[in-house]
């Protein structure tokens, strides 16, 4: 019998965020590349910070199988977003679910062009796409943009709730043990758990939409990580006991990278950012020394406060460092100024700037070191690159994740819950020359296993190609 030649028509539904957001994209561009047709839905929000800010309709106009569709969120323009982001989910669940629905059933995802649905994939915080993916027959793949590390956590907060390792309150003796969360009892603490964990209500927002996560992600035909084996594996044998079919198919940025790579359009880095990038700081880092400069950056969301920016500041400029330092204009609480001693005093040492091209950033031969929020997508970049880092997390996978690069991967330094000028000179000495070579010797390591997994016959290239051939059978 011969096989339908028509191709798979895949529906892409990222959590509206910039991590998630970006990640997706560029799955969405392996399976364009793959010859699957793909719907990339966003909220109008979404849409219109990618019109502003990235060149993405020009990017995927090469590939006639993808369109961008767009979808309400349910909140009014000015809504902050990220800054409330059980708000935003809250409204996902009540006011997108039945538009989602709608636009599953409509007939208008369907043309000459286009065939009907094959798949969804989704990702699996939404579990509102599962119950219409069920309602309307067609098939779902959840993905996560978090670490699987993270996701094993929630996946254990079950267990924690009911061993009374949680809640706990910010006051509590942060380094007391968890031992609830199988294959990490020897190195987590309380203060490496996701930041709602020490709110001490079992009632908190945060813990009741994740304790369901062993329940949530195994309802999904599959699930698609952002990571590699050689990084995760052991938790990651862990959470096959709840989902067997794990495709791992990270660091994705670099698998795109890599497929991209023999083509002549690719000669041009691409951009998902929603914000606009100051690509000033590339021509600075071109005079600077080899590994030199330390790289600071807190991602999308994260705040601090006027102070913290002067500690981390006083911080970086005694520690005799060069930086490159990324301040948002919504990052300082209360305040979008830049203070001028700071703007004034950087400038012996340091540059500032609004946002940078973050993936060209950590890839520059002069950056040798990164101080971070562990964000998933800025820890792998940074992985892959071989940058040791210093981890500052702010909220969510961010704890977890800081815990894995200091006392499992031994890629830096955790500098979790403290924020004071000392220490930060202390970590950037240490990262930057005291245990320099010590540190790239293992993040160096690090990134060639994971470059490994990328080339053909490595974990990630073959999970990638598992994975278009599920979808081309669905």
């Amino acid at each position: 019998m011969e096989k339908d030649s028509t191709p798979p028509h895949v529906l892409i539904f990222p959590l509206p965020l910039q991590g998630p957001v970006n990640s997706m994209f560029k799955l969405a561009e392996l399976l364009c590349l793959a010859g699957i047709h793909v719907t990339f839905l966003v909220t109008d929000h979404i849409h219109s910070r990618l019109l502003r800010y990235s060149d993405i309709h020009s990017r995927f106009n090469r590939y006639p199988g993808f369109r961008l569709e767009t979808i309400s969120d349910g909140l009014p323009e000015d809504h902050p977003r990220g800054d409330k982001f059980m708000e935003l989910f809250d409204s996902l669940r009540m006011n997108t679910k039945p538009l989602f629905k709608q636009l599953l059933t409509s007939g208008s995802l369907v043309s000459d062009d286009l065939p009907p649905m094959s798949c969804i994939i989704a990702d699996g915080i939404m579990g509102f796409t599962c119950d219409v993916a069920n309602e309307v027959g067609i098939p779902i793949i959840y993905v996560r943009t978090i670490s699987a590390c993270c996701l094993w956590v929630f996946f254990c907060l079950p267990n924690m709730i009911e061993s009374g390792e949680i809640p706990f309150t910010g006051e509590d003796d942060l380094d007391t043990p968890i031992k609830s969360v199988p294959g990490t009892e020897s190195f987590l603490r309380r203060r490496d758990l996701p930041s709602f964990c020490r709110s001490g209500d079992l009632s908190h927002p945060n813990i009741q939409l994740y304790k369901s996560e062993s329940e949530e992600n195994p309802r999904a035909y599959g699930l698609i990580l952002n990571t590699f084996e050689d990084l995760e594996g052991p938790i990651l044998a862990q959470m096959r006991t709840f989902c067997p079919n794990i495709y791992t198919i990270g660091p994705l940025h670099t698998l795109i990278k890599t497929k991209l790579a023999g083509e002549l359009t690719s000669s041009k880095t691409s951009s998902n950012s929603l914000w606009e990038e100051d690509r000033s700081c590339i021509t600075w880092l071109d005079s600077q020394s080899p590994k030199s400069v330390i790289y600071v950056s807190f991602g999308s969301l994260a705040l601090m406060t006027r102070d913290q920016l002067m500690e981390f500041w006083h911080g970086l400029v005694n520690s005799k460092c060069k930086f490159l330092w990324v301040i948002r204009p919504d990052s300082v609480a209360g305040n979008n100024e830049i203070p001028a001693e700071v703007a004034e005093g950087t400038k012996e040492r340091g540059y500032i700037v609004g946002w940078a091209p973050q993936e060209e950033v950590l890839a520059h031969p002069s950056v040798g070191g990164f101080l971070t929020h562990s964000g998933w997508n800025s820890t792998l970049e940074s992985v892959i690159e071989g940058v040791p880092m210093i981890c500052w997390p702010y909220f969510m996978d961010q704890q977890v994740n800081s815990r894995f690069v200091g006392e499992v991967w031994k890629l830096g330094l955790d500098m979790k819950d403290t924020c004071d000028r000392v220490i930060v000179e202390k970590m950037v000495k240490d990262l930057m020359v005291e245990r320099k070579d010590e540190f790239i010797k293992s993040a160096e390591h690090m990134a060639m296993l994971g470059k490994k997994s990328l080339s053909e016959g490595g974990s990630s290239y073959c999970h990638l190609n598992r994975l278009i051939e599920d979808i081309k059978l669905m």
